[in-house]
């Protein structure tokens, strides 16, 4: 069985959660991706929504949130994602770059437009009430 390993950045704002849209997908993705050889979680995490995002995460407020695992979405069936999550703050202003089609803000209900793992991770913020 094979994991890929990837980090992800939850910004919720009015109980909607940043998600992130590259081009060429079908899919909502929590915005987030692949760890590099010998990249810490920390480290993977501010290079990649710098990447994305165009902004810088403060890693004095990063905030463990949980690890989700499920089939990864455009793959064989039986290969994995593991999402390790953090919250934390930021610098800049939130824009699209490098492979970001679309920023999109969303609720619960928008669960069909996202991959499997970010289900199990609307629903974890959900049972929290963090996202309606």
């Amino acid at each position: 069985m094979k994991i890929i390993d990837k980090l992800a950045w939850i910004e919720i704002k009015d109980k909607s959660i940043l998600s992130t849209k590259s081009y060429g997908k079908d899919k909502y993705y929590i915005p987030g991706g692949k760890r590099e050889t010998g990249e810490s979680d920390e480290q993977a995490l501010i290079r990649e929504i710098n990447e994305e995002l165009s902004v810088i995460i403060d890693t004095k407020t990063l905030s463990y949130v949980g690890t989700f695992e499920a089939q990864a979405h455009g793959h064989t069936e039986g290969i994995l994602v593991k999402m390790t999550c953090y919250t934390g703050k930021y610098a800049g202003e939130i824009k699209a770059n490098s492979e970001i089609e679309e920023i999109k803000w969303l609720k619960y209900a928008d669960k069909d437009n996202i991959s499997e793992v970010d289900k199990l991770i609307f629903d974890y913020l959900k049972e929290h009430n963090l996202l309606d």
